[in-house]
């Protein structure tokens, strides 16, 4: 049945808050992350959409390249800016706490949308635990505890302005590259978000079809919905509707209880690892792990991305089944990774991968959930941590010692985590 003929009691009320930060040279590819919820909330009464908008795109009375930020509703069909300030920093933690703010207290103070979830959309570049909310006026890069953060400072924000009221919000979509990670869901998790739709790889701009997601979240079926996003974002063929395929996607359930059984299985099976002996007998188990982690290809499997970190973000399953299934391995150290990737495949509620994708002509059949950031090489360890952008230096990756497994397989880079304390 068409959503147009479907009454906003038929489905579930969404807020749905957009922030599009085009500070960078995705502004215009992905302009249609807010624009399509005209037609969208026209077709949907389930569904108002909060924007926070920084473009360089014209719109009367800016000509092109008049760097601004708009705020906006769109419901009913229409948008109705509210505010046009000169550009704010969409990378800066502050902003976004204030947008989430803004988002929650767009649903308190609607009584049709009272009931509503919120969910918030983050429109951006994107760099896996590295963060994202990439903007080029700045040149800031939002770390995963910072947007986590910008969560929960939004949240306590709005407590205090209205005591006693919803100041839930439901989920994340990551229209960014590399943001289905173990890092972020768990940043995330703690910040009171249950659900995180992302892909563990690039995306091809405009990324995820926001518009078409935010009525799937409307669908008053919670079994349903996160088959449709998955669906809704991998099956557009490429370059129809001017969206693309992405190479692999995921629907996260980020319940704080499961996250925590994430972390002790990941954080088990590290110290497994670690326990390994380095010389005499037995000490070919560890290379023998080594080997296996490095067997399953990180992210950024296109041409010409020798110089970018991600290679070490594998997905997590895939290594743990394979450590599991080597027979080379102590039995303790494979039942360790069996059970780490039992734990990571209960948060996963859908998921999709290209077995072939066309655009980077790389398979991502093994990309079935979240990545894991596992560098084997001292070259690997933290890539980008000198630029101001570090993987290692986050909750998750301390909780479950990251650090010391990297010692153990012999990827530990002093000078590179130097410089992610730094960043």
């Amino acid at each position: 049945m068409d959503a147009s003929a479907v009454s906003p009691q038929a489905r579930h009320p969404v807020v749905f808050g957009v922030y599009r930060d085009g500070d960078n040279n995705l502004d215009q590819a992905q302009e249609r992350n807010v624009t399509d919820f005209v037609s969208a909330t026209s077709r949907d009464r389930a569904l108002k959409v909060v924007a926070e908008d920084t473009t360089s795109l014209p719109r009367s009375p800016f000509g092109i390249g008049e760097l601004r930020t708009e705020s906006s509703v769109i419901e009913g069909g229409e948008q109705r800016i509210v505010r046009v300030t000169s550009p704010v920093d969409m990378s800066d933690r502050a902003t976004l706490a204030a947008f989430v703010e803004r988002t929650l207290d767009a649903r308190a103070s609607d009584p049709k949308f009272a009931r509503a979830d919120v969910w918030l959309d983050l429109v951006d570049h994107g760099g896996g635990d590295g963060g994202g909310l990439e903007a080029d006026s700045s040149g800031g890069f939002m770390s995963i505890n910072d947007i986590a953060g910008a969560i929960a400072d939004g949240r306590a924000r709005f407590r205090a302005e209205h005591p006693g009221a919803d100041d839930s919000v439901t989920g994340v979509v990551a229209n960014q590259c590399l943001m289905s990670s173990l890092g972020f869901a768990d940043s995330l998790s703690r910040a009171g978000v249950r659900f995180l739709c992302a892909s563990p790889e690039t995306m091809l701009a405009p990324g995820v079809p926001s518009a078409k997601v935010a009525v799937d979240l409307t669908n008053a079926d919670p079994s349903q919905w996160p088959r449709e996003i998955v669906n809704d974002t991998m099956r557009t063929r490429y370059g129809v509707d001017g969206y693309h395929p992405a190479a692999a996607f995921d629907v996260l359930d980020l319940d704080l209880k499961k996250i925590d059984e994430v972390r002790q299985a990941v954080k088990s099976f590290y110290e497994s690892v670690e326990a390994l002996p380095r010389r005499g007998d037995g000490s070919g188990a560890l290379g023998d792990v080594r080997s296996d982690i490095s067997s399953v290809k990180g992210m950024a499997r296109f041409d010409h991305s020798a110089d970018m970190p991600w290679h070490a973000d594998r997905p997590a399953v895939a290594v743990f089944d394979r450590v599991a299934a080597d027979e080379r391995v102590p039995q303790p150290v494979r039942d360790c990774a069996s059970r780490a990737a039992k734990a990571v495949r209960s948060i996963v509620l859908a998921h999709g991968e290209a077995q072939n994708f066309e655009p980077f002509h790389a398979s991502y059949a093994d990309a079935a959930g979240p990545t894991v950031h596992l560098p084997t090489t001292r070259r690997s360890y933290d890539g980008w941590a000198e630029a101001g952008v570090t993987e290692t230096h986050n909750d998750f990756f301390d909780a479950v010692g990251g650090r010391e497994l990297a010692h153990a397989v012999g990827s530990y880079n002093a000078k590179e985590d130097r410089a992610g304390e730094l960043a």
